[in-house]
């Protein structure tokens, strides 16, 4: 059941940072950019505020945000 709680909270993750850079994607794109992003911005800024099924919800928005930008660049969107 702990996966299921890591899947949702990653694409609630993914569907706020989506509100910060301005992107609509799909429910799979934002569990992808929820989990890759609370990887990210684990690494670039640490463990900070709440934590939620084991992300820190405020590094993993920030690096969602990096991710979609990047992924923006990379794909000329």
């Amino acid at each position: 059941m702990g996966w299921v709680w890591t899947i949702l909270v990653g694409a609630l993750i993914g569907a706020v940072s989506g509100l910060f850079s301005k992107k609509r994607s799909g429910f799979i794109y934002n569990v992808i950019a929820g989990l890759i992003g609370s990887s990210l911005g684990g690494y670039l800024f640490g463990g900070f505020g709440p934590e939620l099924a084991g992300m820190y919800i405020v590094p993993a928005i920030l690096g969602a945000v990096i991710f979609n930008v990047l992924v923006n660049l990379v794909l000329g969107r």
